[in-house]
């Protein structure tokens, strides 16, 4: 490429003023305060010493003349500079990271992050990815357990896979990014046949309140279900908090108490019998539906590792499961 063709490709003939680019160690730094809230956490993430952080955020600090931290009793806060600064510069880091990711994964096929719900991917997906990667050799599978996420899809992940209750607000996402049902599971209440014969029965929603119910990081999973159900219960439900629903599960197995799952994910345990379906012909309890939503970057959809992924992974489940397959997307 000759210099002539750089300048007809640039976007600019001109240069930036080096005054309006500082050094992006220091941008990277306030980036990582804004978005975890604090410079300890910030110097966590980046790896980076306590005092280095801090040096970083005065150095951006000094260079635009502008206070972007308040530090108050209760931690360090974005003063309204910050904020408004931080808006755009985050606008920009993030489309810096996701053209240097997709620079990288133009050439290289052989490596694929996906990002599920530790649940899924402890109980099912570990347990079939050995057959997608015998059926594609030289494939890289990078799998990360995340139960939430403060946005969708990192810069780093090709797929993400999240489930949604039904009676939670239906998944929205964003314009650059799209997403397929890949199974329909009813969201069931499930406990060990050593618990339960020792426990009050069950014959309605509502007598689960006289168990120990195994909570995730709260008990908002356990009140919007039983709300479901028209039980409304005041305040927080009692019962230990496990923090992840394989947690709950293990549990529930060694009868701890009452775990809220879903029957893709006990299918295993329910059918050998170390797990009971507590709404199994009760007529009392409605089917509350959880759905998987398999999501990726719009522009990256029909990308050969994505694809294949998509197609085994909805072929599989369909296959095991024919009765948890969504309508036709």
């Amino acid at each position: 490429m000759n210099d002539e063709e750089l300048r007809v490709r640039a976007p600019t003939t001109q240069l930036l003023s080096r005054r309006a680019l500082p050094p992006f160690e220091t941008l990277r730094a306030f980036d990582a305060i804004a978005r975890l809230g604090g410079v300890r956490k910030a110097a966590q993430y980046l790896c980076r010493d306590h005092a280095v952080v801090s040096r970083h955020l005065r150095a951006i600090e000094d260079w635009t003349g502008t206070k972007l931290i308040q530090r108050t009793a209760a931690g360090s806060v974005l003063t309204e500079d910050g904020i408004r600064y931080h808006r755009d510069i985050a606008s920009a880091l993030d489309i810096i990271a996701r053209a240097t990711v997709d620079l990288i994964k133009r050439g290289d096929h052989r490596c694929l992050h996906i990002r599920c719900m530790p649940g899924f991917a402890l109980h099912w997906l570990s347990g079939h990815l050995g057959d997608f990667e015998k059926a594609n050799p030289g494939l890289d599978v990078e799998l990360q357990p995340a139960n939430r996420s403060p946005e969708f899809l990192s810069a780093d992940t090709d797929i993400e896979i999240r489930f949604v209750g039904s009676y939670r607000a239906p998944l929205q996402v964003p314009p650059h990014l799209k997403s397929i049902e890949i199974a329909r599971a009813p969201i069931i209440p499930v406990a060990s046949r050593a618990y339960l014969s020792s426990a009050p029965p069950v014959r309605h929603p509502r007598d689960l309140l006289k168990h120990q119910l195994l909570h995730e990081q709260d008990t908002d999973g356990w009140l919007r279900w039983l709300a479901a159900h028209g039980v409304s219960e005041e305040g927080e439900l009692p019962g230990p908090r496990l923090w992840q629903g394989h947690l709950t599960l293990e549990g529930a197995r060694f009868g701890r108490g009452i775990a809220l799952t879903n029957s893709l994910i006990a299918a295993d345990d329910i059918a050998a019998g170390r797990l009971v379906d507590i709404t199994h012909q009760r007529p009392a309890f409605v089917t509350q539906l959880g759905i998987y939503h398999f999501i990726a970057r719009a522009d990256r959809w029909q990308s050969r590792v994505i694809e294949k992924f998509r197609h085994w992974l909805t072929a599989t489940i369909a296959k095991e499961h024919p009765e948890l397959a969504p309508p036709s997307n």
